[in-house]
């Protein structure tokens, strides 16, 4: 044996003793007067790469492969050094190299699969995993990787299969329980997910991502306090850890720790600048604020870093619409419906509502946010309480029982309940705000339940408790919305009630409460829940609103001494380009008009005023209101002539306090349910000549009746006599209809009769 190869022996002997200094210096002589030793440079690349010195080991174990065409080990070996640096299509080659002369090697097969996974090619990462297991069935990390890769496919419990296999053979490995932990919380098992969590943690109490993982699960339960303690916890551990800080952020959000949570999604970025997610998140705490231009800043970055984000190119279009940024509108919006058409998670259902008038988008929209965010609880599908009560106990759901639009139409729903017939219960998720609304509303419930630290299993397990029989979702996919909740199954009959204007695209939802004009019989397809018809509006409108003693003057206010005032209070994403540019068009028809908006920020008030001038229109003429108490908002209403209704998102709460003050309305009709909202307050109140179908119908009427005052007069006199002699304001009436609906259904359930549309006679 030649002096170079005894030395060659004995350094892998050092190697598989663990004396990896020894088998170093021992190599590296040995290249010092043989550089072209394969053993040798392959023995040193191995050491560097076990010793994380990932360049090191690429720089050797490459001159050994280009020094041999047969040794699969060595190639192999290079596949995991280039790897292991995220060098994953430039592994490739060579993992397919050592496969070709090794295919009955089960690691080589698992590392080629995780550089897969690793550049996302998901399916041929399964196949490459499966080959490993077929090689060797009880491979624990060929499971758990599998299992990682079906994660990233959405493929849930097939994952925890996997994972649960890997922890059948090695119990051991804290990574796998971690892992599983957040699968578990994303099938919305939140108890097994923590104490896999807690698994993880006493294997490996050091391991900052199961920490990471654990403050996740907690925050699911709403257990916000010791999430954030195990988030910290994972910082300290790991003080360079951006996807902690980015949990942080939110968890700090959901405490209304604002500041903080800004300064943590900051960090976020600042250790990983191409941190997507965070970068969004910072948007949505930004928007949440109101700082709408900052917030369009970092969801244009998220989305630049990644056009795939779930549900983000929505966020991104409506921050641009809360303050009136139509640059780019036209080539979003082919993006945001073309995506929503073909099935992809291009936008939140709520922010698409104002965009678009399409029954068929606003259906799939909704399908696919369900689908991806809601997890049936079949276990309590068809509940069915133990003997007809009494009373029916109903349960309202909802974040806004204080001073907001819903309260001020449902206050006097809950007080003219009939509580000889009816039991009722609200669940508030929302803020304890101590104000006028929430005590008149507390005080209306037979018991009022703040559900706010519970999670949506807990809560619809309480309100099983209970023995809820209908529960009424206020809230639909609007802010702080949690749908979640009658996908766990508060009661046998759930019912979507004035909140969102839409479908629910889910089987949680059995009924929706609207009219004939909301939704037509032709549109009926366009809902997954089966239509509860009221006669009249299915609007609940309070009879007591509370409207102001003071009298405003329009100095005072910023109007113009003479001149007729064209007003629309509704919130600025509804304005869209071609309803605005219509209302450019009536100003300059009627010579001295105004139009006097909502400002809802100063941003948009100088967009808007801008793109009035683009229109040859004075932006003087465009006047703001800003915000104030709900009384006086009501009494400044005296000062308008004409209220113009946006399209395709009509007023809603707006639209009945303009009509409540004596202010007539000009709607456009569409086919979706919030662009037909105008019409049925009209109709309700006997003023349906002033629906009208076309932008072009719009831009007449509302021009006509600006210059012919015997015509505007008449309408003026009509909506003053009509609130109190219609239906709109009857708000003891439409009370009687809904709680005729609530005991048909009820009735058909107790009879064992499935869903099916509910039609209240007048």
């Amino acid at each position: 044996m030649s002096n170079s190869q005894h030395k060659v022996t004995l350094a892998i002997q050092f190697f598989q003793a663990g004396n990896f200094e020894a088998a170093d210096q021992l190599a590296t002589e040995i290249l010092l007067t043989y550089s072209e030793s394969v053993d040798a440079l392959h023995l040193r690349g191995v050491i560097a790469g076990l010793q994380n010195r990932h360049t090191d080991a690429e720089s050797f174990l490459l001159k050994a492969a280009n020094l041999s065409d047969d040794n699969h080990h060595i190639f192999f070996n290079l596949a995991k050094a280039l790897s292991d640096q995220g060098k994953n299509e430039e592994s490739l080659k060579w993992h397919l190299r050592a496969l070709e002369l090794h295919s009955e090697h089960p690691h080589a097969w698992l590392n080629y699969g995780i550089s897969l996974f690793q550049l996302d090619e998901l399916d041929r990462a399964v196949q490459a995993f499966d080959r490993a297991l077929f090689l060797n069935s009880d491979f624990a990390e060929a499971y758990s990787n599998k299992a990682n890769c079906l994660v990233k496919k959405n493929m849930l419990d097939e994952a925890l299969l996997n994972f649960n296999h890997a922890l059948a053979l090695n119990p051991n490995i804290a990574e796998v329980w971690s892992n599983r932990s957040i699968v578990l919380n994303s099938l919305k098992r939140y108890e097994e997910a923590l104490a896999s969590c807690d698994r993880a943690n006493a294997l490996k109490p050091n391991y900052a991502a199961a920490w990471n993982n654990r403050s996740i699960i907690l925050m699911s339960l709403k257990r916000y306090e010791e999430a954030l303690a195990s988030c910290d916890r994972a910082i300290e551990l790991k003080l360079d850890y951006p996807e902690a800080w980015n949990n942080r952020g939110l968890l700090l959000n959901d405490l209304r720790r604002h500041e903080e949570a800004l300064a943590s999604y900051d960090r976020a970025i600042k250790l990983r600048p191409d941190h997507a997610e965070a970068w969004n998140n910072r948007g949505v705490l930004l928007d949440q604020n109101k700082n709408y231009e900052e917030a369009l800043t970092s969801y244009e970055r998220a989305y630049q870093l990644n056009p795939k984000g779930d549900f983000w190119l929505g966020n991104k279009i409506h921050a641009r619409m809360k303050i009136c940024d139509w640059s780019t509108l036209d080539s979003e919006l082919s993006d945001l419906s073309s995506g929503i058409l073909r099935g992809e998670k291009v936008s939140m259902p709520f922010l698409v509502a104002g965009l678009f008038d399409s029954l068929e988008i606003q259906r799939q929209v909704a399908e696919i946010f369900a689908k991806e965010k809601l997890q049936e609880n079949s276990k309590f599908i068809g509940i069915k309480n133990s003997k007809q009560k009494d009373k029916i106990r109903l349960g309202y759901f909802s974040a806004d029982f204080h001073n907001h639009a819903t309260m001020y139409l449902m206050a006097e729903l809950f007080e003219l309940h009939d509580k000889k017939i009816f039991e009722i219960y609200g669940f508030s998720f929302g803020p304890n705000q101590s104000d006028e609304m929430r005590e008149r509303v507390v005080s209306s419930f037979d018991r009022f339940i703040d559900v706010t630290q519970l999670s949506d299993s807990k809560i619809a397990a309480l309100s099983r408790e209970y023995a809820i029989d209908i529960a009424i979702d206020l809230k639909g996919y609007t802010r702080y919305s949690r749908p979640q909740i009658f996908a766990a199954r508060a009661a046998p009959i759930q019912i979507n009630y004035l909140g969102y204007p839409g479908t629910m695209g889910t089987q949680h939802l059995d009924y929706l409460i609207a009219d004939h004009k909301i939704i037509p019989p032709d549109a009926r397809d366009s809902y997954t829940e089966k239509i509860v018809y009221l006669p009249n509006s299915y609007q609940i409108n309070d009879s007591n609103r509370q409207k102001s003693n003071r009298t405003f003057s329009r100095e005072e206010v910023n109007l113009p001494a003479k001149g007729f005032v064209f007003c629309c209070f509704n919130n600025n994403w509804k304005i869209l380009p071609d309803v605005f540019e219509c209302w450019m068009r009536i100003l300059k028809s009627v010579e001295h008009s105004v139009l006097w908006l909502y400002q809802e920020n100063p941003i948009a008030a100088k967009n808007l005023r801008r793109e009035a001038r683009l229109k040859d229109i004075d932006p003087k003429r465009i006047i703001f209101a800003e915000t104030c108490r709900h009384a006086e908002h009501l009494a400044r209403y005296a000062l308008a002539d004409l209220f113009l209704d946006t399209f395709p998102y009509n007023a809603h709460t707006t639209g009945s306090d303009a009509l409540w003050s004596g202010v007539p309305i000009l709607t456009i009709q569409g086919r979706s349910f919030p662009s037909r909202v105008g019409s049925s307050l009209l109709e309700s109140m006997g003023l349906s000549e002033l629906i009208t179908y076309t932008l072009e119908e719009y831009e007449s009427a509302a021009i006509e009746l600006a210059l012919d005052s015997q015509k505007f007069n008449f309408f003026k006199t009509k909506v003053i006599e009509n609130r109190s002699t219609t239906l709109l304001f009857n708000a003891r009436l439409t009370v009687k209809n809904i709680e005729s609906a609530y005991q048909t259904v009820y009735n058909r359930y107790q009879a064992g009769e499935a869903p099916d549309h509910v039609f209240v006679n007048p």
